[in-house]
């Protein structure tokens, strides 16, 4: 039996084909890995005992309430079964898990969902980083389904999708209206097949149709670069299956390279698990507390540096904008908090929760908040982000020019006075 792990990611979708780092983690994951394991007394749903639950049906008797009559919902299901006008097309197991998902949605808390089985391999695929679609980020911004951006190389990008396209239907279904996670499913699909995105754009007198080709696409969350000017720049894209991994190759070539100045780009990064969070930062902050979990009941969980300050007297700024989100925020967090970086750019997101999923026994999973956290100053970022030390917008017209002053503010920072 796995034990739940510990999630965190905000709203943005890797349509890279999959399902969501929107759905909380996320997002922004599904699999569960090692290290930073739920609480002791948290229930295992799948037939293990904690708490003196022997199994999921015992925990279901458990906690049953005493004043909701659960006959209610057979003679519901009951009267659809015979009454629907097109009860010909019914779906007995769609009806089923719709009303787990009508269960989870009543809690009000858009990170706690319920995911079916063939959600919960997507969200275990968008973790591992591998994916079936066409290569770019998308997002909800004003109601209107809107790309992030494009990967570089892949089939968005090849079809000439651009960052702040706004997408008006998906083979030739309008998305007014439409939430990330539709237009996330629309989007993907097996290899070899296509798909129509009907986008417009600043500058166009009309929408475009452009017919894009799935692959599969694999996509590494950790990248480094040495600029000719001496600085590096790590780029982490979320924190995901391979994150730890890569990081650890990365900061290796940092140590080598000995540059100037770090650039940690975090913009764009929906979040991930919370045990690589606390690992990457921990880098920067050879100890003492990085986050704090604070849960229903008001106790307190800290987690503390496990790292070798390896990157502690290097000078570093980190890039971060609205869509930078829990686990991304929690590294900004923690290194502004403890003066270990400089801010730059936007506001991020405001993600201030943790979510476990456990795995369920036909395959499916539940993804729910078990807790919020804190910044080593004790701060909370729910609903209000964190804001830069520098702000610097990047404006869409920055977008098409190719320009980024978000980056060049980090460049002018670090090459000052070296």
């Amino acid at each position: 039996m796995k034990i739940p792990k510990k999630i965190i990611t905000g709203a943005l979708v890797l349509v890279i084909a999959g399902l969501a780092f929107t759905s909380g983690f996320y997002s922004g994951k599904g699999s569960e890995k090692n290290t930073c394991f739920a609480s002791e007394d948290f229930v295992y749903l799948n037939g293990g005992n904690k708490n003196n639950a022997s199994s999921s049906d015992e925990l279901a008797t458990s906690s049953k309430p005493e004043n909701i009559d659960f006959s209610l919902y057979g003679q519901v299901w009951a009267l659809l079964s015979k009454d629907f006008v097109n009860k010909d097309k019914l779906n007995s197991q769609e009806m089923f898990y719709g009303s787990l998902k009508g269960l989870t949605a009543s809690m009000g808390d858009p990170y706690t969902v319920f995911m079916d089985p063939k959600e919960t391999q997507e969200f275990s695929s968008d973790m591992a980083g591998t994916f079936e679609g066409i290569g770019a980020e998308i997002a909800s911004k004003n109601n209107q389904i809107t790309i992030v951006a494009p990967l570089d190389g892949m089939p968005a990008q090849k079809a000439g999708l651009k960052a702040g396209d706004k997408i008006l239907a998906i083979n030739g279904t309008s998305t007014a209206g439409m939430t990330t996670d539709a237009a996330v499913r629309l989007i993907r699909g097996p290899k070899g097949t296509t798909v129509k995105i009907s986008i417009m754009r600043e500058g166009f007198t009309a929408a475009k149709i452009l017919e894009i080709t799935r692959e599969i696409i694999i996509v590494k969350s950790v990248k480094v670069e040495f600029r000719k000017d001496g600085l590096a720049v790590l780029r982490i894209s979320s924190f995901g299956d391979d994150t730890l991994n890569l990081f650890e190759d990365a900061v290796k070539q940092i140590q080598e390279k000995k540059p100037k100045g770090l650039i940690l780009d975090l913009r764009n990064n929906p979040g991930g698990y919370l045990d690589s969070a606390v690992a990457i930062a921990s880098e920067w902050i050879p100890s003492g507390r990085v986050v704090t979990e604070k849960f229903s009941d008001g106790s307190l969980k800290n987690y503390s540096s496990n790292g070798n300050g390896r990157l502690e007297n290097l000078k570093t700024a980190v890039l971060v904008n609205g869509g930078s989100a829990s686990a991304s925020e929690i590294v900004s967090g923690a290194l502004l908090d403890l003066k270990k970086g400089t801010i730059i750019g936007e506001k991020t997101f405001g993600k201030g929760s943790v979510q476990s999923v456990r795995e369920l026994s036909d395959g499916s999973s539940l993804k729910v908040t078990v807790a919020k956290w804190l910044t080593p100053a004790g701060n909370s970022i729910s609903d209000i982000g964190i804001t830069p030390n520098i702000e610097v917008k990047l404006s869409p017209d920055d977008f098409n020019k190719d320009k980024d002053p978000q980056l060049n503010r980090a460049v002018e920072l670090l090459l000052k006075n070296k």
